[in-house]
């Protein structure tokens, strides 16, 4: 069975999703001379991009606009036109359920919408991140059974993990190398010729678990180092030592070293979810995974501990926290987005709310808070204006986010204190900061 998409001078690719990883993906196969059809089920997205606008800070209006107009890319929430497209590409969220489980619900449900309308000779490839085993054990009996069509044979099933770093200047989606695994060789060899048309480098693999392995491998790596170095703060805190200036003396070894940041918990739609989709996995083998458990637990008992540090501070000035007025700077899991999924922030939120505090917040990059899965309760709260009176209004701004362009010796200065969790305010004056600056 051969891939349609070898015959074709133009490849029609559709990427379900257009969210922060399907919609840069789109943008850059129709830049490299594809037709692309972006499927979502909210109506207001493909609205959006067929009328040219983007509704993610750092993607482009233009490049939306230029290739809608160039009929490069267009958007539809019509599953029929599947039918239509050489590749199809799920990019999905695989959110954790409340028992820390995998919700495979979205991967699941595109796979059925899209299997009645697969055709012979088409390339179905998964990028959502999951654990080993989701392409073949669950992803293509789905397909089969809506399609009447056998992977391998009458289609190609594929694995390529997303490696999308939203706000990240230095590595654009082009550039980032893409790991491709195949159910099989043909299936491999299709993949790969088809992100070879958008990306500089592809990577292939063995096969599908071992693609959906290194996806978990890169972000446990992370989850891990960073637990390393959020336990590391509150050892130094104890010891009064700077665990910034410790990281900053430290990475001057040119080599066996990596550095981490510490921060008020882990944040994003990768870190805090995919080592627990291993976790999970393992457990079907009878096998433990403590390290893994263990980073989760350091990582997730941080906004406890930043909570603790403000509490102390306040009552260090005569303030208890029931009754105080506490400004969260920044909603967005990282500085410079406008991506809030899994953000530490609504955690602090709902800590602060939790032990009576009157809670606002200020994010130049997320105006009014959205509606998340764990905390509903914040949704529509808009974001304050970050100015003498309203700093002078709060008795404490908590630095959670640490966005650029933000004037922090001001905010020091007409603040009467801050619980810095992000460093933010190092190039403050001494003489500014006093005693107003508390790290966390």
């Amino acid at each position: 069975m051969r891939w349609t998409g070898y015959d074709k001078a133009s490849l029609s690719v559709g990427i379900v999703g257009m969210g922060y990883v399907g919609l840069p993906l789109a943008i850059q196969f129709a830049k490299a001379g594809c037709v692309v059809t972006g499927f979502d089920i909210d109506p207001k997205k493909t609205d959006a991009i067929n009328a040219g606008q983007s509704y993610i800070k750092h993607v482009s209006a233009d490049a939306i606009g230029e290739l809608v107009r160039a009929k490069k890319f267009r958007a539809t929430t019509d599953f029929a036109d599947v039918a239509k497209q050489d590749s199809m590409i799920i990019c999905v969220p695989t959110p954790l359920n409340e028992y820390r489980e995998p919700d495979m619900s979205y991967v699941l449900g595109t796979g059925r919408s899209i299997a009645p309308h697969l055709r012979a000779g088409q390339l179905v490839s998964l990028e959502s991140t999951t654990y080993p085993g989701t392409t073949e054990d669950d992803l293509r009996p789905i397909l089969e059974q809506g399609s009447g069509l056998k992977a391998g044979v009458d289609f190609h099933l594929a694995f390529s993990p997303e490696r999308e770093d939203p706000g990240n200047k230095e590595f654009q989606t082009r550039d980032i190398p893409k790991i491709v695994g195949g159910m099989t060789d043909a299936c491999r060899d299709a993949a790969q010729f088809l992100y070879m048309k958008a990306v500089k480098r592809v990577v292939p693999v063995s096969g599908t678990r071992t693609a959906e392995a290194a996806k978990l491998v890169e972000n446990i790596f992370r989850c891990v180092n960073i637990a390393m170095v959020n336990e590391l703060k509150v050892v130094f805190d104890s010891m009064g030592i700077d665990i910034w200036e410790v990281i900053e003396a430290a990475k001057t070894k040119p080599f066996g070293y990596m550095p981490f940041y510490p921060g008020p918990g882990l944040g994003g739609h990768c870190i805090p979810i995919d080592p627990f989709y291993l976790t999970w996995k393992a457990r079907e083998f009878k096998v433990q995974t403590k390290f893994i458990e263990l980073a989760g637990e350091i990582n997730t008992a941080m906004p406890r501990y930043v909570i603790t540090r403000l509490m102390e501070a306040l009552s260090d000035r005569g303030k208890p926290l029931k009754g105080a007025k506490i400004m969260i700077l920044g909603l967005a899991y990282k500085k410079n987005v406008d991506d809030p999924r899994e953000s530490p922030s609504f955690e602090l939120w709902e800590l602060l709310k939790e032990r009576g505090a009157v809670v606002s917040f200020h994010d130049p990059f997320v105006p009014i808070a959205p509606h998340m899965r764990h905390h509903p309760e914040v949704a529509g709260t808009p974001s304050v204006a970050l100015n003498a009176q309203t700093l002078s209004a709060v008795d404490a701004v908590l630095i959670s986010t640490n966005h650029d362009g933000i004037d922090y010796t001001a905010l020091v200065k007409q603040s009467a204190l801050v619980i810095d969790t992000r460093n933010a305010c190092v190039n403050v004056p001494a003489e500014i900061k006093g005693d107003k600056v508390v790290k966390a």
